[in-house]
This record gives structure tokens, sequence and C-alpha cells, in this order.
């Protein structure tokens, strides 16, 4: 009896203890197709390079790899920003377009970023005609990701998303409500919204949990931590940006009942871009020790609040290059970025060995 005893209390240990497995999410930008050749402002910083070169996005060959790369290292679903304009409609779609061809995935769910800052909706109809396309094109696919068994959108800025309806007469609130019966017409259970928010801002905090989006997270954050969330700045080092972050994950738990996807970043400099505003927030870039650091600080509070998270990160990303912001192999770093990814969070190893 006092063995069997001792059994269940060691298996009661090991399964109170052990982490959980935690669903590792990237964005994706799909910015590297367009005539202007974006890759041009991006050269002259070497160390940026990508591992596959200087590649043209969307081709079979290249979104396998990737794909590939990332089933090896444990992500197991692409955000892949979303866009719609007001003069071309949908566009830069081709990334996840060939995404949707590949026939093995590894099981890799994707799913959408509404990349909501280009002045859409200007509608009602156009909102309409957006929601429409996801259901048409996407949400019935059975690599999509869903929570809940809802198709899952993340929006890139719920404050704009508020505001924009507002300009035909509309609220956020109407718009998500206005999907999700769209999509149950459709013959799906309804659409499950991750709405992105700002550590201490008070429409966060307070409006749009109101607004039902599903659950919380964000593309990135940009400042550093404080005493106080209005004494903030920007970051002008990635231990000041990571520091920022944890900030930022602790006021989202504390302050709301959603759930909250915890982002994390590889890091900041826009210089390819233009600059920051503020150019010492362009020397918050990481090193990957650096980067393992923030992912475990990330995953200490998965642990802690499994539930609460969702047991979710979602890495800004993939391979925003303009931004600084990416873990993509490249010729500098390799796949030491990717690494720090699979020994954080003990993902399920593979056999094969990373090549291109």
């Amino acid at each position: 009896m006092k063995l069997i005893m001792l059994l269940m209390l060691s298996l009661f240990y090991l399964t109170a203890s052990a982490s959980p497995s935690v669903d590792i999410g990237v964005y994706y930008y799909p910015g590297w197709d367009q005539p202007n050749d974006p890759w041009q402002k991006i050269k002259p910083f070497k160390d940026r390079e990508p591992l596959l070169g200087w590649y043209k996005e969307g081709s079979a060959e290249n979104t396998k790899i990737q794909i590939d790369w990332m089933h090896q290292y444990g992500i197991n679903f692409v955000i892949y920003d979303w866009y719609w304009d007001n003069i071309h409609g949908v566009n830069r779609t081709h990334a996840i377009d060939s995404f949707s061809r590949l026939k093995d995935t590894h099981d890799i769910k994707f799913t959408l970023l509404w990349a909501n800052h280009t002045g859409t909706p200007s509608s009602l109809k156009q909102f309409d005609d957006i929601v429409q396309y996801w259901i048409d094109h996407y949400f019935r696919a059975p690599g999509y990701k869903k929570i809940d068994g809802k198709p899952v959108v993340f929006i890139f800025s719920s404050e704009l998303l508020e505001r924009d309806a507002r300009n035909f007469g509309s609220n956020a609130n109407e718009l998500l409500e206005r999907a999700r019966d769209r999509a149950i017409q459709e013959g799906l259970p309804g659409i499950y919204f991750v709405g992105s928010i700002k550590a201490g801002d008070r429409f966060s905090q307070e409006i749009l949990p109101l607004q039902n989006y599903d659950a919380l997270s964000a593309y990135n954050y940009q400042l550093n931590a404080a005493e106080k969330l209005s004494e903030r700045r920007p970051s002008a080092s990635y231990k000041e940006l990571s520091d920022g972050y944890e900030q930022a994950w602790n006021s989202a738990l504390s302050t709301s009942k959603l759930p909250y996807l915890i982002p994390v970043t590889s890091g900041w400099d826009k210089t390819p871009w233009g600059g920051s505003e503020s150019p010492n927030h362009d020397n918050s870039s990481s090193t990957p020790e650096q980067f393992r650091l923030h992912l475990e600080s990330a995953k200490s509070l998965i642990t802690s609040e499994p539930k609460k998270t969702l047991s979710t990160v979602v890495i800004c990303c993939w391979n925003e290059y303009g931004e600084g912001s990416y873990i993509e192999p490249t010729k500098k770093y390799k796949f030491q970025y990717l690494e720090q990814i699979k020994n954080t969070f003990k993902t399920s190893d593979s056999s094969e060995n990373p090549s291109h």
C-alpha cells in the first residue's frame, strides 16, 4: 500500500512539474516579391542576407524549405500578414498561396494577421467583402489554424479597426459580430478574433475586451520598462526592449480577463526602411543568446499561466528584415535563432538535417 502511494505521489509530481506543450507561432511578412525589388534596401546590410540568398518569395522550392525548417525547429503555425487596400483590394498573397499549394506542410497550420493599417475597411460593404474572401479562400482549408473549433484571425490594430469603423457609422464590436454571423451562415462555427493590445493603454485594458475579442496578443512592442507605464520610451537596447515586453505581458495578464497569447521578438532595427523616429531605438537588435533569455522568460510565464496564455507564444518575426525582426536562417547566424526556440521549448526532434 505504501509503495502504491509513493508511485501515485511520484506520478502526480511529474505531471504537475512538467512544462506544458507550447504552441509556437511566427509572423510572416510577405514583402519580398514586389515589382520594385524591396531587397535593394536590405542588400547593403550584409548581415541580414538570408541563408537562401535574396530569394524570390512564393516559389514552391523556397516555401518548402522554409516550412521544413519551421518543422525541424518546432514552429507549428504561421501567421501570414494579410493585406487589403482601397486601390488594389487583396494583395501580397504570394507567400500564403504558395504555402497552400504544398503537398506536405508537416501539419504546420496557417492563419492570418489582418494588417489593417491601410485605411481599410472604408465601408461596411468592403468589410463584408474582406470577410467573404477569408471564408472562400482560407477558413475551410484543412491546415487552417483553429481555436475552439473556430478559424483564427489576428487583428494588427484593434484601435485602428475601431477608428475606421466609426468613420462609416459602425464600431469594432458590430464588425466582429457581423463577421462571425457571416461565417456561421456559411456553415462555420464562427471566427476566433485575436486583438492587439498595448501595455497600460486604457483602450486596450477596458474598452478592447468589451469589443468582444476572443483573445489578446500583439504584433510587436516598442517601449522599455519603467516604474510608471506613462514614463516608458522607445527602447535603446534589446535588453530594454525585452524588459518592456515583460512589463507588457504582466500588464495584460493582470488587467484583462481574456486569454493572452504571449508575443516575443527577435529585435528591432528599422534602419533599412529609413530608421525609427527615435534613432536610438534602432539599437534594439538581439544576439541569439539574448533571444534565448527572452524566450525563457516567456516560457516561465506560460508555465505559470497555461490557461490564461493558451500555452501559446507568437514570435515576431520570420522575415521582417526591414525592421530587424527575423529568425529565418541568415548567412551570419545560420540556424542559431531557430536552435534557441527548439532548445528552450524542448520541441520534438527531427532526424532531418537542415539544408537548402
